[in-house]
This record gives C-alpha cells, sequence and structure tokens, in this order.
C-alpha cells in the first residue's frame, strides 16, 4: 500500500505551474495577484533607484557649480528659470523671488527673505513628494502579501481536507497536492512583501537624506542672500 501511494505521489507535478494549474480559481487569484504585485514592487524598486541615483549626481553637480565661486546672478542664467534638477529648482525659485523683491531704484521690498524662503521651501516639498511617489506601494505590499497569502493557504487548506472527507482517504497522494498549492501561495505572499519592506525602508531613508540635502542647500543659500542684504 505505501509502495502504491509513492508511486502515486511521484506522478503528481509539484513544480511551480503544477502547483498553479491544479489549484482552484480562488487560490489561483490570490497567487496571480501576488506575482503582479511582486513585479510592480520590483519595477518601482528599479525606477527609484535610478531616479535618486541621478538626483545625487545631480545635486553634487550642482553643488560644485555653486560653490564655484561663480556670481549667483551669473549661475543663475546658465540654468534658467525652470531648470530640470531639483537642486537647480530650489535654488531658481529661491533666485526669481529675490529679483522679484527689487523695486526699480535697486532697494529690496520688505519681507524679502521670508518670501524668498517660503518660494525655496515649496520647490523643496514638490521635490520630496516627487521623491516619494511610489513608495506607498511598496508599503502596502510588504504589509498586505503575506496576509493575502496566507489568505489563499487557508484556502487551498480548506479545499485539502474537503478532498480527504470526498474521498475518505488520508494518503500522501490526497493530502499532498492541497498542501503544497497552500503552501505556494505563502512563499509567493513573502516572496513579494520581503523586498517590498527591504526596500522601501532604503528608498525612505534615500529620500529623506535627499530631501535634506536640498533643505540644507536652502538654508545655506538664505544665509548668503542675507548677508549680502546686511552688507
Amino acid at each position: 500500500m505505501e509502495v502504491e501511494t509513492l508511486a502515486l505521489a511521484h506522478e503528481i507535478d509539484f513544480s511551480v505551474w503544477g502547483l498553479f494549474a491544479r489549484a482552484t480559481l480562488a487560490v489561483k487569484l490570490v497567487m496571480i495577484i501576488l506575482i503582479i504585485s511582486s513585479f510592480w514592487s520590483w519595477a518601482i524598486i528599479i525606477q527609484k533607484l535610478i531616479f535618486y541615483r541621478k538626483a545625487k549626481k545631480e545635486s553634487a553637480r550642482f553643488d560644485r557649480a555653486f560653490w564655484s565661486g561663480e556670481p549667483l546672478d551669473g549661475l543663475f542664467k546658465q540654468i534658467g528659470p525652470e531648470p530640470d534638477g531639483a537642486a537647480q529648482t530650489v535654488f531658481a525659485n529661491g533666485m526669481v523671488e529675490w529679483q522679484r523683491s527689487h523695486r526699480q531704484d535697486g532697494g529690496l521690498i520688505a519681507g524679502a527673505m521670508a518670501r524668498i524662503d517660503r518660494s525655496m521651501d515649496v520647490a523643496i516639498n514638490q521635490q520630496s513628494e516627487k521623491l516619494k511617489k511610489g513608495l506607498t506601494v511598496l508599503a502596502t505590499v510588504g504589509s498586505a502579501a503575506p496576509f493575502i497569502g496566507l489568505f489563499g493557504t487557508v484556502i487551498g487548506i480548506m479545499n485539502a481536507f474537503i478532498e480527504i472527507a470526498e474521498q475518505q482517504n488520508t494518503n500522501l497522494a490526497v493530502v499532498a497536492p492541497g498542501i503544497a498549492e497552500a503552501l505556494l501561495a505563502t512563499g509567493l505572499g513573502l516572496l513579494a512583501a520581503i523586498p517590498a519592506v527591504i526596500f522601501y525602508n532604503k528608498l525612505s531613508a534615500d529620500s529623506d537624506a535627499i530631501s535634506s540635502g536640498y533643505e540644507s542647500f536652502a538654508d545655506e543659500f538664505s544665509t548668503i542672500l542675507s548677508r549680502q542684504l546686511d552688507s
């Protein structure tokens, strides 16, 4: 009897595709959702890694130009009022407001520094939103995927017990397929969740660090303008 049971078990296809094809509709839907979530997460991860790397390079390049000793007006003419880079945008917003705050006689309108700071803060907030865009998807996948996988596992286990009750048989050939497809759902849930959680934490830290760099630059730029006002 045991030999027959083992022979039947060996005939069952326990590959990932075989388990998916044999699963019930509900479990298949769970698996499809998890697979799509995993690909979606990796697409966001790759896009953000490239975007953050580009932002860091652009910020470092602009810092070198800013601290090169070139006059601020000359640097502003080079990049224009609507540059592509994030750090350049913060600088451009401050310079635009700085120029608007000058009267025709060369004097400054009252409250110029407050308006310049607000203008740069708006630019920083806009760039921070761009940096964080998509991270909520990673957070959602990281928190929800294990539970979605567990839901598929529960359904798979229920189907396994139903199969046992219908066949009045508890041998390996009856029990193993249902248990295997149930565990596959859990595995897919973890496969989607673990990278999402790891990279969400990393990308969130990178985003905060880049945003802090923009804020530090805005403070330094504001100090330079304030020094010019005092002189």
